[in-house]
């Protein structure tokens, strides 16, 4: 999962040392008295925000940013870019497991940074910034030693320290806390699974990944401060923010790609009926098929089962083993229960014409009751969940096998 995927950093070595080398140059270029001096007169710095639009490859379906340094005393324009990552270290499945993931910052050439944009057709835009000498040349120098080796890498989280909230926490940091200021206060209700699912609709398998195993901590709504993770969400709230004299941020917006894969995807309310209606046919099959044939019930339920316990097992190592803190408490636990899995050799029994056994039975009953409880779960007003749509297709399924595989059912099957 990511609100803001980091590219690779196919380089290794020798792009550390290149981007060490932009650094030094940048810190550099001029003395400390020459920097101060030319910053009281302006000296020609410009600080922008590069935007790049989402791509069709998973990791790159919610948008990428960067930081653009345009110094004349350099040979050319710099990105900085917190969307790095080495792949061919030691530990980085285990720690991308572990939920402890380290990415870096890379300063390189914006035309080299672009080009990957460019071949593939990602719209990328740069909002110049209205900063004066001070707060540009601090920020510039902030990045170039944020970008040196020993101080590039940081721990990697989705969405409270990904590569967009990086550049949102430097620029308030040259701002002196303006941005924070003007942004924490407000919200227009998103949320962290909100957008999260948004982005990733166009890959299904994405955005149930996301749906399913984020838990009530994703379901906070957001100050525009936090809604930054996405990086078009920055972009939306930098073109309304203002520099510490009441002057527009943004003084001008440029495209410098032009986009040419599908657009972002729209935001839409999250219909729950349509789900219910699915749920209740599903039920309504199971009760009328389980009166005459129990077996084919059985039979049926015995992949819905795998499935539950299977994600519901996966749950919980994300809670119990890991760091990834959004997949936490997860209320979906009470409908993908892993309690399934227990539920595996009677409901084989009976599939076959066989007693499940009594086990069988109060697991049955304890699987709908712990389903009945996520309900009353999703109606406390205290940090809850929204899974509604998940509580209308699974609750009554679990209902259903209960009502259709109750002992008296057991005793008939055939």
């Amino acid at each position: 999962m990511s609100a803001c995927m980091p590219r690779r950093n196919p380089g290794g070595a020798a792009r550390v040392w290149l981007a060490a080398l932009l650094c030094l140059l940048a810190l550099v270029a001029m003395p400390a008295a020459a920097r101060q001096s030319s910053a009281a007169a302006g000296d020609g710095l410009r600080i922008g925000v590069a935007t790049m639009q989402p791509g069709e490859v998973f990791f790159e379906r919610f948008g990428h940013n960067a930081i653009v340094v345009d110094d004349p005393a350099l040979p050319g324009p710099l990105s900085y870019n917190f969307g790095f990552f080495d792949p061919y270290e030691p530990d980085f499945t285990s720690r991308f497991i572990r939920g402890d993931m380290r990415y870096q910052l890379a300063a390189l050439p914006l035309d080299e940074d672009l080009a990957y944009y460019r071949d593939v057709g990602r719209g990328v835009s740069i909002q110049w910034l209205d900063l004066d000498p001070r707060q540009a040349r601090h920020l510039a120098d902030a990045l170039a030693r944020n970008a040196l080796p020993e101080n590039a890498h940081y721990r990697y989280d989705y969405f409270t320290d990904n590569c967009s909230t990086r550049v949102r926490d430097a620029l308030d940091d040259a701002l002196g806390g303006v941005l924070r200021r003007q942004l924490q206060g407000r919200s227009r209700g998103n949320t962290y699974r909100g957008d999260a699912v948004r982005l990733a609709s166009p890959a299904p398998w994405m955005w149930l990944g996301f749906d399913i195993g984020l838990g009530p901590a994703a379901d906070r709504p957001n100050a525009l401060w936090e809604d930054s993770f996405v990086p078009m969400r920055l972009a939306d709230a930098l073109r309304e923010a203002r520099n510490a004299d009441g002057r527009p941020l943004v003084t001008d917006e440029v495209e410098i790609i032009a986009h040419r894969q599908p657009p972002e995807p729209a935001e839409r309310p999250r219909l729950v009926w349509p789900w219910l209606l699915a749920g209740l046919a599903i039920a309504a099959a199971i009760v009328a098929i389980g009166r005459r044939a129990p077996r084919r019930v059985a039979a049926a339920a015995l992949p819905f089962w795998t499935v539950c316990a299977v994600l519901g097992g996966l749950m919980l190592f994300l809670w119990l083993g890991t760091a990834h803190g959004f997949a936490w408490r997860n209320q979906n636990l009470l409908l993908f229960n892993p309690l399934c899995l227990l539920l595996l050799p009677g409901g084989w029994r009976l599939a076959r014409g066989r007693p499940p056994g009594r086990l069988f039975h109060w697991l049955l009953w304890s699987v709908a009751v712990l389903g009945i409880v996520g309900l009353f779960l999703h109606w406390l007003p205290v940090l809850p969940q929204r899974n509604a749509a998940w509580l209308a297709l699974l609750l009554p399924v679990h209902i259903a096998l209960l009502a259709a595989l109750r002992p008296a059912g057991g005793q008939r099957a055939r």
